[in-house]
């Protein structure tokens, strides 16, 4: 690792926001496995070397239990610093759980990290948190079962789509060609949205709803008929936020030969697949009718430093978020926190990550999420978008099981995002 001193502007950005002599604690709520926080409580260790008198101590709890943990807690309860889905962000800073970044450190997460990426951190144009992990959506696919239904490469556009999922479909053998996820609103929604923006369109467009668009219409009639030829099977589809359950099953044992999903859940087919996990390649996201690129929906995690901290605890979490996300506290070039996020197979955000972890990122399976990166587009931060999502969700799974139309579920969409944005909003 490479020494304090050699650490550009993130690390010295924190100077105006300087620690306390007393000692200060600092608390780090997250959601991650038991080996991951080990790596974390050891990065912490490594900054307490040259900031004794700064204690910080790292907690975690379910995914499921995240956000209501950091709203339920307060004052001197609260965690100091918090790792959170980007989609809460807006809720977050409106019922003033949040602090903004120092200048320094915002102006340096705007210069370091890719816009999209800095986006997903800013609400109001004010930076309130510093990414980390960044997920993309690609198309998975099994290369021996598309061999064996000879096709040749992975699908550009719909329509190759759409004629791999019908030659790679055998209800006798209980395949499917291309498995829909159910029982999860983020793994329903961000593959509809992947394809939507692949078609040209976007669920929100200057805070506005647009699912009545052409675009929008296409996409959920693509749905329509890979349901209504049997390419998709729903029952096949359950899922949870850890995609255990049968969608994971049915891919990872050869019933699915191709699906949309993101970078991070590599580590669940390795597991599943041994040395199958060979045939798993990954291509960009289907161009729709519409559509004129590849395009692909991104979504972000980022730490955040609680407003009910006092200034000191605030100033030692930024200077510790700083140094943690710094250029070069890590292997190599890379940073403390990417080498965390790459232990778990996850794509760091920082651009001097990427480029220090490109030949692992260069490898078969993540490289094509890597390739996708600079086309996609981030899922719109709003106040409301939870519930958005979740909305969509329902209508996307009576959509599955044949309950309405994609006439029905584009109109009942765009209803339920009008009146869940615009009460959000008041």
């Amino acid at each position: 690792m490479k020494p304090w001193k050699a650490l550009p502007a993130l690390m010295l950005s924190c100077a105006a926001t300087a620690v306390s002599a007393q000692s200060v604690e600092v608390s780090y709520l997250t959601h991650w496995s038991p080996e991951t926080v080990a790596l974390l409580e050891a990065a912490a260790e490594k900054y307490q070397e040259t900031h004794p008198d700064v204690s910080i101590s790292v907690r975690a709890v379910p995914f499921g239990d995240l956000l209501t943990t950091i709203r339920s807690s307060a004052g001197a309860s609260a965690p100091t610093i918090s790792g959170i889905y980007d989609l809460w962000l807006p809720e977050l800073v409106r019922d003033d759980l949040v602090a903004p970044a120092p200048d320094g450190v915002a102006s340096e997460v705007r210069a370091a990290w890719p816009d999209g990426i800095a986006a997903a951190a800013q609400v109001g144009g004010t930076l309130y948190g510093i990414p980390n992990e960044v997920n993309v959506y690609a198309l998975n696919y099994n290369k021996a079962l598309f061999a064996e239904a000879g096709i040749d490469a992975a699908p550009a556009t719909w329509e190759e789509f759409t004629a791999a999922a019908a030659a790679l479909t055998d209800a006798g053998a209980g395949r499917q060609g291309f498995g829909l996820i159910n029982s999860w609103s983020a793994g329903v929604v961000h593959p509809f949205a992947s394809l939507l923006v692949s078609n040209g369109g976007a669920l929100i467009t200057d805070g506005k709803p647009t699912l009545d668009s052409a675009e929008a219409g296409e996409t959920f009639a693509l749905y329509k008929e890979l349901v209504s030829n049997g390419w998709s099977v729903p029952a096949m589809g359950t899922a949870d936020a850890n995609t255990t359950g049968p969608f994971l099953d049915n891919f990872v044992s050869g019933k699915t030969g191709m699906i949309i999903m993101a970078n991070w859940w590599e580590s669940a087919l390795k597991a599943g697949m041994g040395d199958d996990f060979a045939n798993v390649a990954t291509a960009p996201i289907p161009v729709g009718p519409s559509g004129e690129v590849a395009s692909s929906i991104s979504y972000t995690w980022q730490t955040v430093v609680s407003a009910t901290a006092s200034a000191e605890e605030q100033a030692a979490a930024w200077d510790f978020l700083a140094w943690l996300n710094g250029e070069g506290t890590g292997e190599g070039d890379a940073s403390a926190m990417s080498d965390i996020l790459m232990s778990m197979g996850i794509l760091p955000s920082r651009s001097s990550d990427v480029a220090a972890n490109q030949d692992v990122l260069g490898r078969d399976f993540l490289a094509g999420y890597v390739s996708v990166l600079e086309n996609a587009r981030a899922f719109p931060i709003v106040l409301g978008g939870q519930e958005f999502t979740e909305a969509l969700q329902q209508t996307l799974e009576s959509l599955e099981y044949g309950q309405i139309t994609a006439a029905q579920a584009q109109e009942a969409a765009q209803a339920d995002a009008l009146s869940i944005l615009e009460r959000a909003a008041r």
